[in-house]
């Protein structure tokens, strides 16, 4: 496996880590400061501050998830990465959201040549029988 594509899987395994940590500081460390997601029936969530801000609507709740990554293609300085991403969100007291689909993200490559998220497109619906 070529080194760049490496280092975006061991990325991808970082995020999944920290997200079921709560390790907001290590996921934020994984993404620019101009990164964009988009979702189905949301505008774009620009930046690294409304990340953050968005996640505090996650706080006490318990986080698991599962990735497939299905293609990883490098060229240059950007890559893209397209994945098959299960989650659940579960907080102290209630029932599981659980969510999944595909993911389409884009990586760029750091002058100091760390990789980082700069763009994802987030494809996941709530799973029959799941609370949304």
């Amino acid at each position: 496996m070529e080194k760049n594509e490496q280092a975006i899987r061991e990325l991808i395994e970082s995020w999944m880590k920290a997200s079921a940590e709560g390790d907001l500081p290590k996921v934020l460390s994984l993404m620019s400061d101009d990164v964009v997601f988009l979702t189905a029936g949301h505008p774009p969530m620009r930046g690294k501050r409304a990340f953050a801000d968005s996640s505090k609507n996650m706080e006490g709740m318990k986080i698991e998830g599962k990735t497939e990554i299905q293609e990883i293609q490098v060229a240059g300085e950007l890559a893209f990465a397209w994945t098959n991403l299960t989650v659940s969100a579960a907080p102290r007291s209630g029932v599981a959201v659980k969510r999944s689909g595909n993911t389409l993200t884009i990586f760029q490559k750091q002058s100091d040549g760390r990789w980082v998220l700069i763009r994802d497109a987030n494809m996941l619906t709530a799973n029959p029988g799941s609370a949304s």
